[in-house]
Formats: C-alpha cells, structure tokens, sequence
C-alpha cells in the first residue's frame, strides 16, 4: 500500500467516523463505497476492512458518548445482540461464498431501498 492510499484510508476513515457520529449511520455506508471505488478494493476485502475497523472503535467510543447523555436504551441494543452475533457470522460466510458482482450489487440495491424508504415514507412499520 502507497503513501496515497493510506492517505485515502485515513480519509475515508474520518469521513466515516464524523458521519457515523452526527447522524448515526453505520459506517459501512461510507467506509464500504469508498474502499472500492477510491482504493481499489474487491467488495469482500472492503466489508472485511470494515467490520475489523468498526467492531471495537465504534462499539466503544460512540456507545459511550451515547450513554453518558441517556440516548442509548442498553436494553433494547442487549435483547438482539446473540442473533446478531450468530448472523453475522453466516453473513461473513456466505459473502465470501458468492462472487464479488453477486455481492455488490445486493449491497447497492440495500443502500437504494434504504434511501428510499427514509425519503418516501415518514412512519415506522407497525
């Protein structure tokens, strides 16, 4: 890795980690695109890039920032947490299964539909 790819990384790092913070996105939204298009990464290195750098550094850090202010309900973030945990293995598993064109575009089509979910409809599923 060059001087200018690890300068990108850093960025997109920052980047990432201000916009996770201010409007609670999941990094990967940030971190995963960038990675591919500006970096050169395959799709499964970057969501691995991704969960490695995310996993301690955002679980810790935000979480405190959240909780010390009283908006974080550690209840509600406990009651899923051993399915997500189990799921996320499978995920990891089955992503390094399928090719890297599968994989992509099933990312791209998430990020479409989330994007129109929030901009279209204003009421949670009930």
């Amino acid at each position: 890795m060059d001087w200018t790819q690890t300068l990108v990384i850093i960025l997109i790092g920052i980047a990432a980690g201000f916009l996770g913070g201010v409007v609670g996105i999941g990094g990967a939204i940030i971190i995963i695109p960038a990675l591919v298009m500006l970096v050169g990464f395959s799709q499964q290195l970057a969501q691995g890039a991704t969960i490695l750098m995310m996993v301690f550094p955002v679980g810790a850090l935000a979480s405190w920032q959240y909780c010390k202010v009283g908006n974080a309900d550690v209840r509600t973030a406990l009651i899923p947490t051993a399915g997500f945990f189990v799921s996320s293995f499978i995920g990891a598993k089955f992503a390094n299964l399928i090719s890297q064109d599968m994989l992509k575009r099933g990312f791209a089509v998430l990020l479409i539909l989330v994007a129109v979910r929030m901009l279209f409809f204003e009421k949670a599923l009930k």
